[in-house]
């Protein structure tokens, strides 16, 4: 089981590497964008480690109490997603006593979400005010959930991509961006950029919800087959730094249109938080 501080570490790095890193269309490290800058996400990274790695705390108060710590230090939502999904893996990590068991762990510990976690992530959706959220007929976010947490990102997993995670024990997150993100690690690539090629690879494997919510189903489907065509660029050359260039270009574009791949982004910051749990030796 790993420690509060090296969870906290854990949570610091994952955030600040993921903001970091160049990823098309996001905040990154050639330029700010959606109105919100690097320095947010870092100050809101700072501000949610100590609550994500408290251990006496439910994964719902872990997840409004982050939500509140963030609008201490930002006015705007910088990490939402980030929240949700680090929340439950934090909690697994702290009862496993290796990193080999995380995945069962986690399993465990969606499972024993309550109506009261669903109650709490409620008030912190509410509080946090992502874009684009429409009305659901069943479980609305502005509506009081009768239904366990769990069960209510499993009426919403068909179109957001964070709740499908909670309903399929984050199999996309360690499928495709743990998985990526280590083999091009293994390759050489710098941390920055191997988690820019998995996000790639989420972002090209379904439409980014985020992009759904605010621009709709064509413009997501667009912005994902651009994806592959940039990973299908790459055939033959294991390193995505080599494209500089073409990812610089298509990041001014995506933002100049307002497109936020924002959920991929939050799926590889937790395939960050997975892979820095890894490193850590107990």
């Amino acid at each position: 089981m790993l420690n509060t501080k090296q969870i906290e570490n854990a949570v610091t790095w994952a955030c600040i590497q993921e903001v970091s890193a160049p990823k098309p269309g996001n905040v990154n490290c050639f330029s700010d964008g959606h109105n919100m800058s690097i320095k947010n996400f870092i100050d809101s990274a700072h501000a949610i480690a100590p609550v994500l790695a408290r251990q006496n705390l439910t994964i719902g108060e872990m997840i409004l109490s982050a939500v509140k710590a963030t609008r201490t230090v930002v006015d705007c939502n910088t990490n939402l997603g980030i929240i949700l999904l680090f929340a439950p893996l934090c909690k697994a990590i702290m009862r496993s006593n290796s990193f080999d068991g995380l995945p069962s762990a986690l399993h465990d510990t969606l499972n024993e979400l309550t109506l009261t976690d669903a109650e709490l992530t409620y008030q912190a959706i509410q509080l946090a005010e992502p874009g684009g959220l429409g009305k659901s007929p069943d479980q609305d976010i502005y509506s009081a959930p009768t239904v366990t947490l769990k069960q209510a990102m499993e009426l919403a997993k068909n179109h957001d991509s964070i709740a499908a995670q909670y309903a399929n024990d984050y199999h996309d997150i360690f499928e495709l961006g743990l998985t990526n993100l280590t083999l091009s690690i293994n390759c050489g690539e710098s941390v920055e950029w191997a988690i820019a090629f998995a996000y790639l690879k989420l972002l090209s494997a379904t439409p980014d919800s985020l992009i759904q919510r605010k621009q709709g189903l064509a413009c997501a489907t667009i912005v994902m087959t651009k994806s592959k065509k940039m990973l299908k660029k790459m055939t033959g050359n294991s390193n995505l730094s080599q494209f500089e260039t073409d990812i610089t270009l298509w990041d001014k574009e995506l933002k100049q249109n307002a497109i936020n791949p924002g959920t991929t982004a939050d799926m590889a910051a937790a395939s960050l938080l997975i892979y820095a749990f890894s490193q850590v030796h107990v």
